[in-house]
C-alpha cells in the first residue's frame, strides 16, 4: 500500500511539473510528447553535469601524476641500485626509462602498503641486506684500518666494572648489582658485534651469515627496553634475581644452572605458570603453593617476552664465545 502511495505522489510532482504556462488551470492529463521532453531534459542536464565532473577530475589526477613524476626524479643508476636491492630485474623486455620509474614507484608503494603486515625479523634482514653494499663495505675496512674505533672500544670497556656477579649482591647491594648485569650484558652484545663484523665477505654474503647478522642486530635492539629498566632501576625483585642467577652462572660457565634459571624467568615453575595468582574466591589447600615469583613473565607483555628472549640469544652465543672446562655444563 505505501508503494502504491509512494507511485501516485510520483505521478502527482511529474504532472504538476510538466503543465503548460497558458491556463490557471490545471489539467488532468498530460501529453506524451510534454512528459518525453520532461525526461530528455533532466537525461541532458544529467550528462552534461556527468562530463564536467569527468573532466574535472581527470585534470586533477593528470595534475597529481605530474606531481608525483616530478618528485620521483631519481637517476637511472640509482633505479638500477633500488631494484637491484629488491631482487627485481633492472629492466623488462621493451621497458623504457620511464616506464622503469612506474614499476618501481608501484613496487616500493606496494611495500609501504603491506609493511605492517611483516614480522620484525624480516625487516630486520632487508635492513642487513641492504646494508651491506659497497659502500658500507669500505667504511668499515677503512675504519678497521685506521683502529680509532676498536681503540675507544678498548678504552670503555677497561673503565667499565667488571667483578664478578655474586647472588649475595641482591641483598647486600641490589645498586652496584644493577650496574653489573648492565655491564656484562653490553660486553657482550659488543663481542658479538665485533665477531659478525670480523667474518670473511663471503661469509657475510652469504643466507646463514646474513641470518646470524640480523639476529644479533635483533638481539641488540629487543634488549634496548632492558637497559632502560636497569639505568632506572625498575626491574621488580623476583625477576631482577632471575637475570642475576642466570649471570652468575654464565660467569662461571655453568651454561645448565644459567639454562634452569632461565627457564624459571621465562616460564617459571609454578603449577600454572601463566601470572594467575587468585584461582577463585575462596582459599584452598594449595594456594600457599602459588607465589609472584613463580609466574611466566614471558607472558607479561610483548616488550618483556623480547629482551628475555634475547637473554637465551645471549647465553647461547656466551657458551660458543667461552665454552665450559667440563662438558656437562654444555646446554642442548
Amino acid at each position: 500500500m505505501d508503494s502504491l502511495k509512494a507511485e501516485i505522489e510520483k505521478k502527482r510532482k511529474i504532472l504538476e511539473t510538466v503543465q503548460p504556462e497558458e491556463g490557471p488551470k490545471k489539467k488532468k492529463y498530460v501529453r506524451r510528447a510534454d512528459l518525453e521532453k520532461h525526461r530528455e531534459q533532466e537525461y541532458l542536464l544529467a550528462e552534461q553535469e556527468y562530463s564536467e565532473k569527468s573532466a574535472s577530475d581527470s585534470d586533477m589526477t593528470q595534475k597529481e601524476e605530474d606531481q608525483k613524476e616530478d618528485a620521483f626524479n631519481i637517476s637511472p643508476e640509482e633505479v638500477v641500485r633500488r631494484l637491484r636491492a629488491k631482487g627485481q630485474p633492472i629492466r623488462l623486455f621493451g621497458e623504457s626509462d620511464k616506464e622503469r620509474k612506474i614499476r618501481l614507484r608501484a613496487i616500493e608503494l606496494i611495500e609501504e602498503r603491506t609493511e605492517g603486515q611483516r614480522n620484525d625479523f624480516m625487516r630486520t634482514l632487508e635492513e642487513m641486506e641492504t646494508g651491506l653494499d659497497l659502500e658500507a663495505l669500505k667504511k668499515t675496512a677503512d675504519e678497521e684500518l685506521n683502529g680509532d674505533s676498536s681503540k675507544k672500544k678498548a678504552i670503555e670497556d677497561s673503565a667499565l666494572d667488571t667483578s664478578f656477579i655474586s647472588i649475595d649482591l641482591l641483598d647486600k647491594d641490589p645498586d652496584k648489582l644493577y650496574v653489573l648485569i648492565y655491564t656484562f650484558f653490553k660486553r657482550l652484545l659488543r663481542e658479538w658485534e665485533q665477531e659478525m663484523n670480523n667474518r670473511l665477505d663471503n661469509v657475510k654474503r652469504s643466507t646463514q651469515g646474513k641470518l646470524a647478522a640480523a639476529i644479533q642486530r635483533q638481539t641488540n635492539e629487543y634488549l634496548q627496553p632492558f637497559f632502560r629498566s636497569l639505568k632506572k632501576k625498575s626491574i621488580e625483585p623476583d625477576v631482577l634475581a632471575r637475570v642475576t642467577e642466570i649471570t652468575h652462572f654464565m660467569q662461571k660457565r655453568e651454561y645448565i644452572n644459567a639454562s634452569d634459571a632461565y627457564l624459571r624467568l621465562s616460564i617459571g615453575n609454578a603449577p600454572w605458570p601463566i601470572g594467575v595468582t587468585m584461582v577463585g574466591i575462596h582459599e584452598r589447600s594449595a594456594r600457599e603453593k602459588i607465589f609472584s615469583a613463580q609466574v611466566a613473565h614471558v607472558l607479561n607483555d610483548e616488550t618483556t617476552r623480547k629482551w628475555i628472549q634475547s637473554i637465551k640469544r645471549l647465553l647461547s652465543f656466551c657458551q660458543t664465545k667461552y665454552p665450559p672446562d667440563d662438558n656437562a655444563q654444555l646446554m642442548g
